[in-house]
């Protein structure tokens, strides 16, 4: 039994390092620029603040960590992308094994995540999507930690608070976990009709609170912008009576459209549908719940505001989808008729890293085969024909400017968008088309 664990907890150390591998030295070979979202995080990040224009700060944080660990070096933000989708599939692995106490399952759980496009094709780019990975898996295992004990341990409790705010601070829709995470609670409290409250479940709510403190302070000084532009990006000013039909069958459409791979692996593994739901099972619920009614309050907010749900967005929601269908019908997996699964695995696993380098190599007018270093150069000799002194701040957009902020030696300063009363307050600036650099 002890050889027969070694040899799964191998299995699954090699996939999660083939993956991180993989999925590193891809993008690293066939890209020429860092893709825009991950520009825009080292923009950010060399202007720490507690929230920014369009996302509150935690997916800052991790790329300026690297930054100053590795320079501007394009392999090192790959590489945390995969960092954090191999943590999220730690935390899976984990929590799968305390759903069934079976490390096949477990592994066979994580392995149908590679059929998701989101944990594989997408995960090149660092952005707040990924970024959320880690926190959603942790904050999931810290839940059915909580859930699953007699005696409530507040370890645990102050964890779930920790990387549920972190998670929060990543991207604001990760509330909709929090939040399902919440009904969960009270669901079984108020139907096991327990009758002495146990405070400590107040624990983590105390905690996830005090950390969002600072950015709550940040989002009031600055006039809510964050918030303003999510709802911008959900098109809700401009929708109509129809949106409120439209776009929910949209979101429905695209998700059982993403989710058809990942259903093909299911079907190679499972040969009989048959299964019977008991929401009296302490496991089927938590799984219901935690994987279920998030993407149900998603499109509850569809259907309510009419607003639409960009595919994107859904990155996290599905983590703990190959548990919850793995629990459905493990009665009707036969581990000794594996080999079906498995190919279609392989397939599936080396398929995306393949066409991902090909569009990579054939695409020439993405944002990856932007000249961001060249044009770092030749704004540099521009500087320096009119100054000695390094250029240590720079304005634009995100994109133009972070290119030139992660690219130039100096790693100038980001400070917003140009704008004449900040181009005034400069000792030396040069402008070019939509940039301007400077030093203060």
């Amino acid at each position: 039994m002890d050889v027969f664990k070694r040899n799964i907890n191998n299995i699954f150390l090699i996939f999660i390092l083939s993956h991180l591998i993989i999925w590193t030295l891809v993008p690293t070979l066939t890209n020429y620029n860092l893709p825009l979202d991950t520009i825009e995080a080292l923009a950010w990040g060399s202007n720490l603040e507690w929230g920014f224009n369009k996302h509150p700060p935690a997916s800052a944080f991790f790329p300026e960590v690297f930054y100053q660990i590795f320079g501007a070096q394009d392999w090192a933000y790959y590489l945390l992308s995969q960092i954090f989708v191999c943590i999220a599939f730690i935390y899976v692995f984990k929590l799968a094994n305390e759903i069934f106490n079976n490390l096949l399952l477990s592994l066979i759980s994580v392995l149908l995540l590679e059929s998701i496009y989101f944990y594989n094709f997408t995960t090149s780019e660092f952005n707040v999507n990924v970024c959320q990975l880690p926190f959603w898996s942790i904050a999931v295992f810290y839940s059915w930690r909580i859930f699953n004990q007699k005696e409530i341990n507040v370890k645990d409790c102050i964890l779930l608070g920790f990387f549920g705010a972190v998670g929060f601070l990543s991207k604001y829709l990760f509330i909709y976990l929090l939040f399902s995470i919440v009904l969960l609670f009270l669901y079984f409290i108020f139907y096991k009709k327990i009758k002495q409250f146990d405070f400590k479940y107040l624990i983590s709510i105390e905690v996830f609170i005090v950390l969002l403190i600072p950015h709550l302070i940040w989002l009031n000084e600055n006039e809510y912008v964050t918030v303003t532009y999510g709802l911008k990006r959900t098109g809700l000013e401009q929708s109509d009576i129809l949106d409120h039909i439209k776009y929910p069958i949209i979101f429905i459409l695209k998700q059982i459209g993403l989710l058809i791979p990942f259903f093909v692996l299911v079907r190679l593994l499972v040969k009989k549908l048959k299964y019977k739901l008991d929401f009296k099972d302490k496991k089927l619920l938590f799984l219901f719940f935690v994987n279920i009614i998030p993407i149900l309050l998603m499109l509850v907010t569809s259907i309510i505001t009419g607003s639409r749900i960009r595919t994107m967005w859904m990155t996290p929601f599905y983590l703990s989808f190959g548990i919850l269908f793995i629990y459905v019908f493990r009665s009707q997996v036969n581990l000794k008729k594996l080999k079906p699964f498995l190919y279609g695995f392989i397939f599936l696993f080396f398929l995306s890293p393949i066409l991902y380098s090909y569009v990579s190599i054939n695409e020439t007018d993405k944002r990856t085969d932007y000249p961001g270093k060249d044009i770092a150069m030749k704004v540099q000799y521009a500087w320096d024909q009119q100054s000695r002194n390094p250029i240590n701040v720079v304005l634009g957009n995100e994109w133009n400017a972070g290119n030139l902020s992660y690219h130039l030696k100096s790693r100038p300063t980001w400070i917003g968008f140009v704008d004449q009363n900040k181009i005034n307050n400069l000792k030396e600036h040069l402008c070019i088309d939509e940039v301007c650099v400077g030093f203060r």
